[in-house]
């Protein structure tokens, strides 16, 4: 039987710069293989070829033992080949159903768009891909992350591929709807379907995917049977060395009533969404970890602490003074400063087109004006010495943001709050997508903030990270905190069972209580 997909020597370069280096894969009919590798190895390079958006400077692409000649995504999808991008291809402004059907929508006689028969075919696709209770007429802005991204994926699947790009699939979707494209994987690799999985998580690699691909500075380094290699080794593959452990060692911690006055304290916080009821406090020199699973009034919290959500009930506080924050604005000139990293770093936390400079001194021009001119060296100065600190490359100052690897975005975002001198810097998921080594930087960049007196709400969908990371963790159930976790009490079980809105959900030796 010849592999449904073959990729040999693949060659792409960006100037001097090489993104694709001599890289082949082969894949058989109904293989789930994954791709793995650094933000910058030449995934995302590889994915924009098979799906015609780049053109290879050598090599050969075969389907079945056939050579093809992708010269534009139209004739990558002719031969079969569909991607469910990371970074969500839909438009934003078209329909639910307008996005599935793009291009490809029925038409009345007069050449216009027959919308009853569209819709009620995409609600049908949708159903039977498990998706219900979605109206196909709304906006795709009106989605949020995890819903987007189910709609990119189920969009793919509709398409009938035989070659299935899925770009960090799961970087945005719930444990639940991970299940859900478990499911899927399954249904397509029983049809025979071939899946290129990339990710960054090893979890949901040996779950899904039965062989795996290293890819490192543009080149295929090694393959392995999943099951046949420890994590350990991916990681050394990966970034070519041994990383003992990527979180940071913890501090020893005092008691919560030891601890000095809180930074930002939260009162009986509620919004006119999902957030109920919700106290907090964060300590200097402290991260406390917000656990939840999708819809459980985690991004109300964030988003009213920044002023982008508006408070029904509950006070705020900054140092023990009432704030009143109705916008970003009074967030970022609250006393000591509040700061958001976003969900969704491209379309919430950078302008693409604009350099690092323009992007990281984006909230305090007035800084770096004299008479209302801005003074581009200055600029530049100041973010230059703050990359340097981030391992940020000098290019960072003078390129385009988009041109970025997601992991060299993030940190992008976190220089922009940094310079700002905040101490209080909420972290919602900003791990999402970044490779092993950028995610260890991040990691470290956490701890360093907190040692040097500030405080971090940080929120992750990947439990690992609140274990190994957080002080405390708060666990949101229906809009509410189910239990406070301190030290040795925070555990994946602990948490996961407060999530699930189990009764008895503490654990360890530590602290847990429950705050209703």
């Amino acid at each position: 039987m010849k592999p449904a997909l073959q990729i040999r020597n693949l060659q792409k370069r960006y100037g001097a710069t090489v993104a694709l280096a001599d890289m082949s894969l082969e894949c058989q009919p109904g293989e789930v293989h994954a791709l793995l590798g650094e933000n910058g190895a030449g995934k995302s390079t590889l994915v924009k070829i098979l799906s015609g958006i780049v053109k290879r400077d050598a090599g050969e692409v075969l389907i079945a033992g056939d050579a093809l000649r992708i010269a534009s995504p139209a004739s990558s999808r002719a031969q079969g080949i569909f991607t469910a991008y990371q970074e969500i291809s839909l438009v934003k402004d078209l329909s639910i159903a307008q996005n599935f059907r793009l291009g490809t929508e029925p038409l009345n006689m007069f050449g216009m768009i027959r919308k009853r028969e569209l819709e009620a075919g995409v609600e049908a696709d949708l159903a039977a891909l498990g998706i219900s209770g979605i109206n196909p007429s709304r906006r795709a802005r009106d989605l949020d992350l995890p819903l987007r991204q189910k709609i990119e994926i189920a969009r793919a699947i509709c398409s009938k591929p035989r070659i299935l790009l899925l770009d960090e699939p799961t970087a945005s979707l719930s444990a639940r709807d991970v299940q859900w494209l478990g499911d899927r994987i399954e249904m397509l690799r029983a049809q025979g379907v071939t899946i290129l999985f990339i990710s960054h998580r090893m979890p949901e690699v040996r779950e899904f995917c039965s062989k795996l691909t290293i890819l490192r500075n543009g080149r295929d380094v090694a393959t392995f049977q999943t099951g046949d290699v420890s994590d350990e080794e991916i990681i050394r593959q990966t970034i070519g060395r041994s990383l003992d452990t990527i979180y940071p060692p913890r501090p020893v911690s005092m008691p919560i009533a030891d601890q000095a006055e809180p930074l930002l304290e939260t009162r009986s916080l509620s919004t006119a969404g999902q957030l109920r009821d919700v106290s907090l406090k964060l300590h200097p020199g402290r991260i406390l970890g917000v656990a939840a699973l999708e819809g459980m009034g985690q991004k109300e919290l964030f988003l009213s602490l920044f002023g982008l959500e508006q408070k029904t009930a509950g006070d705020i506080l900054v140092r023990g003074k009432l704030v009143d924050i109705t916008a970003p604005t009074d967030a970022i000139s609250a006393g000591i400063g509040i700061s958001l990293v976003p969900e969704d770093r491209k379309t919430e936390g950078l302008f693409l087109s604009l350099d690092g400079t323009e992007n990281a001194t984006i909230p305090q021009l007035s800084r770096y004006a004299s008479y209302g001119l801005v003074s581009r060296r200055r600029q530049a100065d100041i973010a230059r010495t703050m990359f340097a600190k981030l391992n940020l490359a000098e290019r960072a100052v003078w390129s385009a943001a988009k041109v970025f690897s997601g992991g060299n975005q993030q940190k992008i975002v976190l220089a922009k709050w940094l310079m700002t001198g905040a101490r209080i810097l909420m972290l919602f998921d900003p791990t999402r997508g970044i490779d092993v080594g950028a995610k260890a930087e991040i990691y470290a960049l956490m701890r360093q903030f907190a040692e040097n007196g500030g405080t971090i709400l940080f929120y992750s969908t990947e439990i690992a990270e609140l274990v190994n990371l957080a002080d405390e963790v708060i666990v949101l159930y229906r809009g509410r905190v189910a239990t406070h976790l301190e030290d040795q009490a925070i555990s994946e079980v602990a948490i996961m069972g407060a999530a699930l809105g189990q009764a008895n959900y503490g654990g360890g030796d530590g602290r847990a209580r429950s705050v209703h």
